[in-house]
Protein backbone atom coordinates (compact mmCIF):
# COMPACT_ATOMS: atom_id res chain seq x y z
CA UNK A 1 0.00 0.00 0.00
CA UNK A 2 3.15 2.78 0.77
CA UNK A 3 3.37 2.46 -3.84
CA UNK A 4 0.05 3.38 -3.97
CA UNK A 5 0.50 6.11 -1.73
CA UNK A 6 3.59 7.03 -3.53
CA UNK A 7 2.19 7.10 -7.11
CA UNK A 8 -1.64 9.26 -5.91
CA UNK A 9 0.27 10.83 -2.75
CA UNK A 10 1.05 13.66 -5.73
CA UNK A 11 4.68 12.72 -5.23
CA UNK A 12 4.55 12.33 -8.99
CA UNK A 13 4.08 15.48 -10.97
CA UNK A 14 0.60 16.28 -11.71
CA UNK A 15 0.65 19.94 -13.79
CA UNK A 16 -1.68 19.16 -15.88
CA UNK A 17 -5.30 18.08 -15.77
CA UNK A 18 -6.64 15.44 -17.81
CA UNK A 19 -9.01 17.78 -19.69
CA UNK A 20 -6.05 19.37 -21.40
CA UNK A 21 -5.85 22.97 -21.04
CA UNK A 22 -3.18 25.39 -21.77
CA UNK A 23 -2.68 23.78 -25.48
CA UNK A 24 -2.01 20.43 -24.14
CA UNK A 25 -4.36 17.90 -25.59
CA UNK A 26 -7.08 15.80 -23.10
CA UNK A 27 -6.26 12.11 -22.01
CA UNK A 28 -9.07 11.23 -24.23
CA UNK A 29 -7.20 12.64 -27.11
CA UNK A 30 -4.04 11.22 -26.06
CA UNK A 31 -5.99 7.97 -26.23
CA UNK A 32 -7.61 8.33 -29.24
CA UNK A 33 -4.08 9.65 -31.35
CA UNK A 34 -3.72 5.86 -31.00
CA UNK A 35 -7.25 4.17 -32.15
CA UNK A 36 -7.07 1.97 -29.36
CA UNK A 37 -10.02 1.97 -27.05
CA UNK A 38 -10.01 4.83 -24.31
CA UNK A 39 -9.26 3.27 -20.76
CA UNK A 40 -10.91 4.60 -17.72
CA UNK A 41 -8.43 5.23 -15.09
CA UNK A 42 -10.09 5.70 -11.80
CA UNK A 43 -8.31 7.33 -9.38
CA UNK A 44 -4.90 7.25 -11.21
CA UNK A 45 -6.25 9.13 -14.28
CA UNK A 46 -4.11 12.04 -13.13
CA UNK A 47 -1.09 10.41 -13.05
CA UNK A 48 -1.46 8.95 -16.17
CA UNK A 49 -2.46 11.52 -17.92
CA UNK A 50 0.99 13.25 -16.92
CA UNK A 51 2.87 10.28 -17.89
CA UNK A 52 0.77 10.19 -20.96
CA UNK A 53 1.35 13.78 -21.79
CA UNK A 54 5.30 13.96 -21.01
CA UNK A 55 5.92 10.65 -23.45
CA UNK A 56 3.61 12.73 -26.04
CA UNK A 57 5.57 15.35 -25.49
CA UNK A 58 8.88 13.57 -26.77
CA UNK A 59 7.29 11.90 -29.42
CA UNK A 60 6.07 15.11 -30.86
CA UNK A 61 9.90 15.86 -30.54
CA UNK A 62 10.78 12.76 -32.06
CA UNK A 63 12.72 11.61 -29.08
CA UNK A 64 10.38 8.61 -29.55
CA UNK A 65 8.59 7.80 -32.70
CA UNK A 66 4.60 7.73 -32.60
CA UNK A 67 4.62 4.00 -32.82
CA UNK A 68 6.56 3.85 -29.48
CA UNK A 69 4.08 6.06 -28.03
CA UNK A 70 1.28 4.02 -28.98
CA UNK A 71 3.15 1.05 -27.28
CA UNK A 72 3.94 2.73 -24.75
CA UNK A 73 -0.01 3.70 -24.12
CA UNK A 74 -0.79 0.35 -24.99
CA UNK A 75 1.01 -1.19 -22.30
CA UNK A 76 0.56 0.86 -20.01
CA UNK A 77 -4.02 0.64 -20.41
CA UNK A 78 -2.65 -3.09 -20.36
CA UNK A 79 -1.26 -3.46 -17.21
CA UNK A 80 -3.85 -1.20 -15.59
CA UNK A 81 -6.57 -3.39 -16.39
CA UNK A 82 -4.63 -6.83 -15.32
CA UNK A 83 -3.36 -4.84 -12.24
CA UNK A 84 -4.69 -2.11 -10.83
CA UNK A 85 -8.02 -2.65 -11.43
CA UNK A 86 -7.98 -5.82 -9.82
CA UNK A 87 -8.35 -4.68 -6.50
CA UNK A 88 -6.10 -7.30 -5.18
CA UNK A 89 -3.51 -4.92 -3.20
CA UNK A 90 -0.93 -7.00 -4.01
CA UNK A 91 -1.68 -6.73 -7.91
CA UNK A 92 -2.16 -3.35 -6.70
CA UNK A 93 1.46 -2.77 -5.56
CA UNK A 94 2.23 -4.23 -8.61
CA UNK A 95 0.79 -2.00 -10.71
CA UNK A 96 2.39 0.92 -8.85
CA UNK A 97 6.22 -0.30 -9.19
CA UNK A 98 5.65 -0.64 -12.77
CA UNK A 99 3.94 2.56 -13.27
CA UNK A 100 6.19 4.32 -11.48
CA UNK A 101 8.93 3.14 -13.69
CA UNK A 102 7.14 3.94 -17.04
CA UNK A 103 6.86 7.77 -15.47
CA UNK A 104 10.39 7.61 -14.65
CA UNK A 105 11.07 6.74 -18.47
CA UNK A 106 8.33 9.12 -19.75
CA UNK A 107 10.17 12.09 -17.54
CA UNK A 108 13.19 10.74 -19.24
CA UNK A 109 12.28 11.18 -22.52
CA UNK A 110 10.64 14.99 -21.98
CA UNK A 111 13.78 15.95 -20.05
CA UNK A 112 15.72 14.71 -23.59
CA UNK A 113 13.59 17.82 -25.02
CA UNK A 114 11.99 20.00 -23.01
CA UNK A 115 15.05 22.21 -21.32
CA UNK A 116 12.56 23.17 -18.59
CA UNK A 117 13.02 19.75 -17.10
CA UNK A 118 16.85 19.25 -17.19
CA UNK A 119 18.63 19.79 -14.01
CA UNK A 120 20.78 22.44 -13.70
Amino acid sequence: MVGAAALLSGCISTSADVAGGWGAPSLASLQEMCGAPSTDYGNDAQPVYSTLLDAYVASRHRRISKDEYCAFQTLIAQRYATLAASGDPKLRNQWVMFFNDQRANALSWRAAVDPTLRAG
